[in-house]
């Protein structure tokens, strides 16, 4: 299964967004790739960084433009995961929404909010995992890699990639930062046996990569940071080896299975 990452400069100019997330899906289609994912808020921009609240979001034009990815998905047969601000029944959420050729749109809302997050949504109540290509994906968004809870709950469904939507971005250049979250994807793989793919925005300054890891935390695959590109990944589930086998033996026996 080939799977794609789209990193750019998420904007709070929806219709820049949108041109950019449209040219991308046509570009990862040309290249036989079956699922593309995209930057937390990254068709909204992200409050209040790009806009100054959630409350600047028109929740039927998002609804609109939702639509419209449902029928690319279609035209160009490929899944589609991206992040944006919706409205509904009175609340903003910060979702990850997924389109698929056949199925029914589907999503899952930010649960871990804390600071701008806390001050502009509420938090979701999906569970976060959806089924592509005969695979069990489960999504995760952003701050949500710092507690390895919410990736447990994704072991114990028995998922075989997860992907983490990032909008982690500084006014200045932290490598720190960068080089911290990084090894928590490589720790959120590496303990729940499961390969992650995680997609981030690029500008001002990128403070989360946009990589693919596999179950064992090596880094298969990594864009420039702070370079708008297309990471393309052959992903296919393989057999757990040695390591692996053992350390899913004691997740099992830790967590009662």
């Amino acid at each position: 299964m080939k799977i794609a990452a789209y990193q750019f400069a998420v904007s709070g100019n929806i219709n820049d967004n949108i041109e950019t997330i449209k040219r991308a899906i046509v570009e990862a289609s040309g290249q036989k790739v079956e699922l593309i994912v995209f930057p937390e808020c990254s068709l909204s921009g992200y409050p209040p960084r790009d806009i100054e609240s959630s409350a600047e979001v028109d929740g039927g034009k998002i609804r609109e433009i939702l639509a419209d990815f449902q029928s690319m998905s279609e035209e160009y047969g490929i899944s589609i995961i991206i992040g944006t601000i919706a409205y509904e029944n009175s609340k903003y959420y910060n979702r990850a929404y997924y389109f698929s050729p056949g199925k029914l749109m589907q999503w899952y809302g930010k649960r871990a909010l804390y600071g701008w997050d806390a001050d502009n949504f509420s938090a979701g109540e999906e569970a976060g995992i959806f089924d592509i290509a005969g695979l069990r994906v489960g999504v995760r968004i952003c701050y949500e890699i710092r507690f390895p809870e919410y990736f447990r709950q994704l072991y114990l469904e028995n998922t075989d990639l997860n992907i983490v939507l990032f909008y982690d971005v500084a006014d200045k250049a932290d490598d720190n930062r960068y080089q911290l979250i990084r090894s928590h994807i490589i720790t959120r793989a590496v303990e729940n046996v499961t390969p992650c793919l995680t997609v981030n925005a690029t500008f001002p300054n990128q403070t989360a990569p946009t990589c693919f890891v596999d179950a064992s935390g090596k880094v298969c695959a990594e864009l420039e940071q702070g370079k708008e590109g297309m990471l393309i990944y052959g992903f296919e589930k393989k057999k757990l080896d040695f390591g692996e086998l053992g350390r899913k033996k004691y997740s099992d026996i830790l967590l009662g299975i």
